[in-house]
């Protein structure tokens, strides 16, 4: 089956959500009862929510068949280098160089490393808050092998199985022998719970000491600013250009999980295991996708002017501040939301300022103290073309004039910063203008 009928059957499988937000809240309830174990926890959710069973699907997958419960499986998908998944071809990811991921992670480590030797890794779990009553029921692996990318999922199928899904897992890694992990917020959630669970059964966890790109992190500055959501999905949609809906909400899969133990139903977690598949492929896409921006290389995807204010943030937390003018003034150049087109000029301008280029600076903050509407955007311009004349040309009365313009158009949006600012500029200013015209009559 290839990827298209897999996300042909996670559509037609899509179910109605109105119980979702109830199952949520359920759960998390029970989550909070330290004095439940995770059985009493599933069985009381069970009963719970049983007037809230899913809806049959419109198409009855091929695994709804009633099966015999296996208490651990693996599954596994290949990937031909020449695939696509959505605008991306996956052979784009062998060509990422190393310093590329080290800017991306802020791992000097990477510098050394590309994703031939990288796993990505994606858990789901019988619960969404951590903690060592969460057990990760499937673990999702990704990486590159022999001219492919191979998706790999350990799924446990009975609670009591966990130990040996585990010594599996930890036998796996060191036959694979992996050099870096790519996640997801894996650093709060997915890499902490699964070292719980090995130390839990003594098993030693060599993920923890490998270098990590967690993709979060440079997603939100790469892209936060330009898409209503970061979510890792949403970015598949918005970025990769995958045709991928919100097949399961999050809150839902322990749900299924539980009621497919109690079950044995497998076509309760068969999308589950597609969306597992669907987030791996979404993380490689977006990881090349962002490596794209940072190297400037289209024929990974394509790149605009709001992709090169989010490289601009990025090189700027690394600390290359040439780097990251140089984006932010290639964006400037192209199309820009108002309020990222300020932002880009407010951090140039502090660039500027700070290296002692008034004569660029300037300009930048004129431009921002004209445009409406009136935004903090535009109380910062205007105070630093106060200081600028109080303190650089000692024009007191130009320096007043300016700052009296702020302290009205702060108090018109109700800015308390910026009006206690002002207010303090001109008592300051009213002095030095009437003592500068009196040593100007003295003379």
């Amino acid at each position: 089956m290839d990827l298209k009928d897999k996300l042909n059957r996670l559509r037609k499988e899509r179910e109605a959500r109105s119980r979702t937000l109830t199952i949520r809240e359920t759960w998390d309830k029970l989550q909070a009862d330290d004095s439940l174990s995770t059985r009493e926890k599933l069985e009381e959710l069970i009963r719970l929510t049983q007037q809230q069973k899913p809806a049959p699907p419109a198409v009855q997958p091929p695994f709804q068949e009633k099966q015999s419960q296996e208490p651990f499986r693996i599954f596994e998908n290949t990937y031909a280098l020449n695939t696509r998944y959505g605008q991306i071809e996956i052979a784009a990811g062998l060509r990422i160089d190393g310093r590329v991921l080290s800017c991306l992670s802020q791992e000097q480590a990477f510098e050394e490393l590309d994703l031939r030797s990288a796993l990505f890794l994606d858990l789901e779990t019988t619960g969404l808050s951590g903690g060592t009553g969460v057990v990760p029921f499937l673990v999702g692996l990704g990486f590159y092998l022999d001219d492919s990318f191979r998706i790999v999922q350990f799924f446990l199928g009975d609670l009591a199985e966990e130990e040996r899904m585990i010594g599996e897992l930890a036998r796996f890694f060191r036959e694979m022998d992996f050099q870096s992990v790519v996640t997801y917020n894996g650093k709060a959630f997915d890499l902490p719970l699964l070292e719980t669970r090995f130390i839990l059964y003594r098993n030693p966890f060599h993920l923890a000491a490998l270098p990590h790109l967690d993709f979060l992190f440079p997603a939100r500055s790469l892209w936060k600013h330009k898409l209503e959501s970061c979510r890792l999905f949403h970015l598949a949609r918005e970025i990769v250009l995958t045709d991928r809906a919100e097949d399961i909400p999050s809150a839902e899969i322990p749900w299924r999980y539980f009621q497919y133990l109690r079950s044995g139903n497998f076509g309760l977690v068969e999308p589950i295991i597609y969306h597992n598949e669907e987030d791996i492929l979404s993380l490689l896409g977006v990881v090349i996708a962002g490596a794209a921006v940072i190297a400037e290389d289209e024929s990974f995807c394509p790149v605009d002017a709001m992709d090169f204010f989010g490289a601009g943030k990025i090189f700027e937390r690394t600390g290359d501040v040439e780097k990251s003018v140089d984006f932010f003034q290639r964006a400037l150049n192209g199309r820009l939301t108002d309020e990222v087109s300020l932002e880009a000029r407010r951090r140039l301008s502090l660039y500027f300022k700070r290296s002692g280029e008034l004569d660029k600076a300037v300009p930048l903050w004129q431009e921002m103290a004209s445009s409406l509407p009136v935004t903090n955007h535009v109380l910062f311009s205007l105070r630093e073309l106060a200081m600028y004349f109080e303190h650089r040309l000692k024009d007191y009365e130009q320096a007043k004039q300016v700052a009296e313009e702020g302290f009205v158009l702060a108090r018109e949006i109700s800015s308390s910063y910026y009006l206690r600012d002002f207010d303090y500029r001109l008592a300051r200013l009213q002095k030095k203008s009437a003592k500068s015209k009196k040593d100007n009559s003295a003379g």
